[in-house]
């Protein structure tokens, strides 16, 4: 990661400022609360941010404090929405862990990755396996610091097995892809 230079009274200084990963919920899901990511990238480019992809996630690479970061967000938003902020050294850490290596790639699981937007109030037994009619639609292996990880199913009923992940962990959860997450983890090498 770059450090950034700052002017302290006429005299340069070099500051490691870690990353800061952005993660919005329920935005530009099915045509419902929709935005441009990369409008909004641009309008907070002071903060040196980079969009990944349409689902509302930002690698902001100059951060200043969490609330003035969210209270930028907020402004710049064209809608309301819960966020979600972890360091992009925790996110780093998670990638170089891959709690997916082992398993074997199939075309209709997903390995996801859930973000806690605040601190989790519950702990659930590890791992746990969510069902309909029989068949698992989500397995969530673990969790670490706001992370919870796992396997979905392709199915039209999983996106409310998701949502359920709110309840069980107590704080509400925004869901991304591995491959997502191994694309943030990309930009914050870069």
């Amino acid at each position: 990661m770059a450090g950034i230079r700052l002017a302290e009274r006429g005299a340069e200084r070099e500051v490691w400022r870690v990353p800061i990963v952005v993660f919005l919920r329920g935005v530009n899901v099915g045509g419902h609360r929709t935005f441009r990511p990369s409008v909004v990238a641009r309008s907070l480019r002071g903060f040196d941010v980079v969009n990944v992809g349409a689902a509302g996630t930002f690698v902001v690479r100059k951060p200043q404090s969490r609330t003035k970061l969210r209270s930028a967000f907020c402004r710049h938003l064209p809608v309301e929405t819960e966020i979600a902020m972890c360091d992009g050294s925790e996110l780093l850490r998670l990638a170089a862990q891959n709690p997916f290596e082992s398993m074997t790639a199939r075309s209709d699981v997903v390995h996801f990755v859930s973000i806690l937007s605040r601190a989790a109030k519950a702990k659930p037994a590890l791992p746990l396996t969510l069902s309909s009619d029989g068949e698992w639609l989500v397995r969530v292996l673990g969790a670490a610091n706001c992370f919870v990880y796992g396997v979905y199913r392709r199915r039209m009923k999983t996106i409310g097995y998701l949502g359920q992940l709110d309840k069980l962990f107590g704080a509400p959860a925004t869901t991304r892809s591995w491959s997502t997450i191994l694309s943030i983890a990309r930009i914050l090498g870069s």
